[in-house]
């Protein structure tokens, strides 16, 4: 017997042999915890989309500290400046479309012999399109994401200027130049949605003027090149011209820019299904595949039992795409604070249209000018600009960082702030309305300075001076809109684009009979007499903007919960129907 009980002790393991057991079933457990959490960080950017909340307006804690914020963006700061850039270079097309057009008008009249009247409802049909299509697109960029949104508005762009080059009839330029306008239009929403993806509020306004500069270029440079490209080449090649660059861009896009929309891409870590990567992300994952493969197989020959319990065969994320809602951005327009700062940001930049449009009659008629020296007059208000947006971009981001330390937020350019209770709409607009001062004031002086036939230097001056306080206020206006709706961003500049563009061609078609009545001195006394009556309704955003927005939350969070409710209500009636067929 004593034998026998000598020999299971023999057979059985000891507590030693049993402790490397238990220590490869901790490391196992380990390895798969490490797993799960590598899994939450990589799904944690994505979360505060699921909640149905702004990702500013919906912070998410740390997996390591609850108390601090993760980094927003995966990207370097240059990175972002390259895909900010890259954003912008595409924006550039819809307003150098719109005006490298003009110079071209009268010859187009004479070729297709129609009127001028009828010549110019393909500039009026354009800015229709101009401001309708970012409301199909930008609602599909926020859901579907920014790349195939890109793609969709340069093919269509890309096909109308080759028919515009090859059209030879009224009819077909009139209905061409629609959808021209149509696939052009929205790169302005989607630079700045682009934007609201991958910068913080902290951040976010020297980026905005960065993609002001090339907006506001476009407008200035368009009609030299348009003059040019007529005078020397003839008008065709003007459409030629754009098809190709616009293919040249369109071929960058595909090659570089990444997919930037945090639904698809959470803070860029998550990896979306590959008709988000670009080509240079494809050839990438070629080429880690294939040693992938041979470490695999090195690994499995090895491991091979290990292998088979541990590894795991990934797929591609499904592709989910939306179709387009107009109704995303034409319900915000009854939002209060947004529908506050989308009308007199449109009555600013009205102003803007109404100096243009005049522009080139009264030049030609005050100073003799020619069409070329008419498109450099541009010049000076392009200056402007480009200091505005030197001077307002990093002037919001003092603001708000003045603002965040005086409520002891801290500051962190690459981490997103919570925004509910933050005066955001103080931190911008306090420096939005000096530069709208100056706006006024200068529209006053532009219009009887026109008048009295000053000096060509005094209009010179004047228009670098609305240069700056225009755009400059337009900048602050378009960060604050970006920030209140960064989750819907496509959707809320497509809307402002609407209100712009509606705007803009009543002026544009109001302005010269104006002046033609009562005088430039008074037509534009009186625009620039809009800007002081509506001002005010710029110290009730900053006023009530927070509370705005928190009605705005509890409004949204009520919805979810009836959504919830009523999925609740609609399974419970779905039981005993799938008990009996069971």
């Amino acid at each position: 017997m004593a034998e026998k009980q000598h020999q299971l002790d023999a057979d059985s393991p000891s507590d030693d042999d049993k402790r490397p057991k238990q220590k490869e079933e901790t490391d196992t457990d380990a390895e798969l915890s490490s797993r799960h959490s590598q899994h939450s960080r990589h799904s944690s950017a994505a979360e505060p989309f699921a909640s149905g909340e702004p990702p500013s307006e919906a912070p998410v804690s740390s997996p390591d500290d609850p108390d601090v914020q993760p980094v927003f963006s995966i990207y370097t700061s240059w990175e972002k400046r390259l895909i900010v850039l890259a954003a912008s270079l595409s924006a550039f097309f819809s307003p150098l479309t719109a005006q490298i057009y003009l110079p071209a008008l009268t010859v187009l009249a004479d070729d297709f012999k129609v009127t001028d009247a009828q010549i110019n409802l393909t500039v009026t049909t354009y800015m229709v399109f101009q401001g309708i299509t970012p409301m199909f697109i930008g609602g599909f960029a926020d859901a579907a994401g920014r790349r195939p949104a890109y793609v969709i508005c340069f093919v269509v762009y890309i096909a109308a200027n080759i028919g515009l080059a090859l059209c030879k009839d009224y009819a077909s330029l009139l209905i061409v130049r629609c959808l021209q306008s149509a696939g052009s239009s929205t790169t302005v929403a989607l630079c700045q949605a682009v934007v609201a993806d991958i910068v913080t509020s902290a951040d976010r306004g020297q980026y905005i003027g960065i993609t002001a500069i090339p907006i506001v270029l476009a407008p200035s440079l368009g009609p030299v090149i348009g003059g040019i490209l007529a005078q020397y080449l003839g008008w065709r090649w003007i459409f030629w011209f754009l098809a190709i660059a616009a293919s040249v861009n369109l071929a960058f896009m595909l090659l570089f820019f990444p997919e930037t929309c945090r639904r698809i891409v959470g803070d860029g870590s998550v990896r979306a299904h590959p008709i988000y990567r670009t080509f240079w992300q494809m050839f990438k994952d070629v080429r880690v595949r294939h040693q992938a493969k041979r470490a695999t197989a090195q690994y499995n020959a090895d491991h091979s039992s290990l292998h088979r319990t541990t590894s795991t065969r990934s797929r591609a994320p499904a592709l989910r795409l939306r179709p387009p809602n107009p109704l995303a951005s034409l319900s915000l327009l009854f939002e209060k604070e947004l529908s506050i700062l989308l009308g007199y940001s449109a009555i600013v930049f009205a102003g803007f249209y109404a100096i243009a449009t005049a522009l080139p009659s009264q030049f030609s008629a005050l100073y003799g000018f020619s069409d070329l020296q008419i498109g450099l007059m541009y010049l000076p208000l392009a200056g402007g600009s480009i200091v505005a947006a030197g001077i307002a971009g990093p002037a919001v981001n003092w603001n708000y960082r003045r603002h965040a330390t005086k409520l002891g937020i801290p500051v962190d350019r690459k981490r997103q702030a919570d925004l509910r209770s933050f005066p955001i709409e103080r931190a911008r607009l306090e420096i939005g309305m000096p530069l709208l001062g100056l706006s006024a004031a200068v529209m006053v002086a532009w219009g009887w300075a026109v008048q009295a036939g000053a000096h060509v230097a005094v209009p010179c001056v004047l228009l670098f001076l609305l240069g700056v306080g225009m755009i400059g206020f337009n900048n602050t206006s378009s960060v604050l809109i970006v920030d209140i709706y960064p989750e819907k961003a496509g959707a809320a500049v497509a809307a402002n684009n609407l209100t712009r563009c509606l705007l803009g061609a009543a002026f544009s078609a109001f302005i010269v009979p104006m002046i033609d009545g009562i005088g430039a001195g008074w037509a534009y006394t009186i625009i620039g007499g809009l800007y002081i009556v509506f001002a005010p309704l710029m110290w009730v955003v900053m006023r009530k903007g927070v509370g705005w927005r928190a009605e705005l939350r509890a409004k949204e969070e009520r919805r979810q919960e009836k959504k919830r409710l009523e999925k609740e209500v609609l399974e419970a009636q779905e039981a005993p129907e799938r008990q009996l067929g069971v």
